[in-house]
């Protein structure tokens, strides 16, 4: 019976100790936790998408508790996560617009030459290099073979007669399907943005006539049309700057070759 008491008191001792030592050492190395990045994880979707730029919801939280990265930084809450976060913080929102995916090419198989029969991988990065990068003839436009559909994980993207085409809808404007395009054809814009041009190619327009009926040609009308200067000309095709834009749709209706949106 003596046995039994000592080792109890022996156990009851070592337990009482090493609680202590727990004690002092959570103490003593305990990390810092600013509450407002609790407060701001809190309110984030919870995606771990990395369309912000940061490893998860966890890493954008503890940056902008950090004054590294703004309060607008998740691109799928939106302006309405945006603007809570901002009174987490303490600051403006500073308006944030909301996005979606664009894909910049109008060349569907039918209005697309073909310049060889590829049988392969279903995958553009892998396609890219090989000789004319697939079978399209328009060297800049969309191949067609879905690695920016592998690459979306809210089904807001799909190979329809060969281009890719978002679902604004269901779009978070991650800028997974941005990053993984190897032609670059796909950019984030205004969600309410009207009017879009459909074509990325930088041939003159008689080559571009050559490879796909549904090309810009370059003839600078869409230009000579825009009253607040929102459309010019980049190395052989139109682009709208979106912050001038008023959606008029006067290069629109201009466009004879019917690449812009």
């Amino acid at each position: 019976m003596m046995g039994l008491l000592m080792a109890a008191g022996v156990i009851g001792a070592i337990g009482i100790i090493i609680g202590v030592l727990l004690g002092v050492a959570s103490e003593k190395f305990k990390v810092e936790v600013d509450e407002r990045e609790i407060l701001v994880r809190a309110e984030l979707p919870g995606n771990n998408c990395g369309g912000c730029g940061f490893p998860g919801c966890d890493g954008l939280a503890n940056a902008i508790a950090a004054g590294t990265a703004s309060v607008s930084g998740c691109p799928v809450g939106g302006a309405a996560v945006a603007d809570k976060i901002a009174a987490i913080m303490g600051v403006e929102s500073g308006g944030s617009v909301k996005k979606a995916a664009f894909v910049k090419c109008k060349g569907t198989c039918d209005k697309t030459r073909v310049q060889y029969n590829y049988f392969g991988m279903d995958d553009c990065r892998k396609v890219s290099v090989v000789p004319g990068g697939g079978e399209k003839a328009c060297t800049y436009g969309c191949m067609g073979y879905g690695s920016c559909v592998k690459a979306c994980e809210f089904d807001a993207i799909h190979i329809v007669d060969g281009v890719a085409v978002v679902d604004k809808e269901k779009c978070v404007a991650c800028g997974k399907c941005v990053a993984t395009c190897p032609n670059h054809l796909i950019e984030l814009v205004p969600y309410d943005a009207k009017h879009l041009v459909q074509c990325s190619s930088h041939d003159k327009g008689k080559d571009v006539k050559a490879k796909c009926d549904n090309g810009c040609i370059g003839c600078t009308l869409c230009t000579k049309q825009c009253e607040s200067d929102a459309i010019h000309m980049d190395n052989n095709v139109a682009v709208i700057d979106y912050e001038k834009c008023t959606n008029c749709g006067k290069c629109a209706q201009k466009c004879p070759a019917k690449v812009i949106l």
